[in-house]
């Protein structure tokens, strides 16, 4: 009896150290903005069963390290990005996700102004691409964009961060160009600028826009109320539907 016992304990034992060999990853959508066009930070994979496929940024997290150090260290390492908006989106955890292993990952989307941001030049892979220019990505990395896409169209009609990706002074023109990039839609113009100016956001600088192809526009700015270190805050406000 004591030993059935004592293998039972052992068998007991064995069963849960297997959930510990689980690794734990973080994955990074970072968007973009430029030529009217919503991006993604990518670069080509060289896993063996997705070689030459698109994948975002991601690594494991680190033994000694929280998960929510993890994505700040990704972006620091992999892209050179420091102080951008970043949000928690969605945890991955299909069995089958990752071909070494059980893999679960969290999926996080962050913000950035292309032209404030250089990418370091000692990532050669890494490269813009077009989000809509994307049908496939390694291992189930298309989920997880699809997923944060879906968030950041939510967010962006209820909070102020989409201001991240413009440059500090912008025209409306330039603000619609943005949302309809990332909605994937054509917005009405009156209707739009209509609700801009109700959600009260933005300041005019009694500037014009300059060296333009068409008749210059006002240029504004976010209000500095609605910035924290910088950065837009995700401060809800009333009647945001655009």
């Amino acid at each position: 009896m004591q030993k059935l016992r004592l293998k039972s304990a052992e068998i007991e034992k064995s069963t849960h150290l297997e959930f510990f060999k689980i690794a734990l990853s973080v994955d990074c959508v970072i968007f973009g903005y430029d030529k009217k066009k919503l991006k993604v930070l990518v670069f080509e994979s060289d896993f063996e069963e997705y070689a030459n496929m698109l994948s975002l940024i991601g690594d494991l997290v680190q033994p000694e390290e929280d998960l929510e150090e993890a994505p700040y260290r990704i972006l620091r390492e992999r892209a050179g990005l420091h102080d951008v908006y970043m949000e928690q989106v969605y945890t991955f955890g299909s069995v089958s996700r990752h071909p070494s292993g059980r893999v679960i990952t969290t999926a996080y989307f962050s913000l950035v102004d292309i032209k404030t941001h250089k990418l370091p030049a000692s990532e050669t892979n890494l490269h813009w691409h077009d989000v809509d220019d994307i049908s496939q990505m390694a291992f189930d990395h298309k989920i997880i964009l699809d997923t944060c896409l879906t968030r950041l169209r939510e967010k962006i009609l209820e909070y102020p961060i989409v201001f991240n990706l413009l440059p500090e002074k912008f025209s409306l023109r330039e603000l619609q160009d943005l949302y309809e990039a990332i909605l994937g839609v054509e917005l009405d113009r009156r209707n739009f600028r209509k609700r801009i100016t109700l959600k009260n956001w933005l300041v005019d600088l009694n500037e014009m826009e300059e060296d333009v192809p068409h008749r210059p526009g006002k240029l504004y700015k976010l209000k500095k109320q609605l910035k924290s270190n910088g950065k837009p805050l995700r401060l809800k406000e009333q009647n945001l539907v655009i």
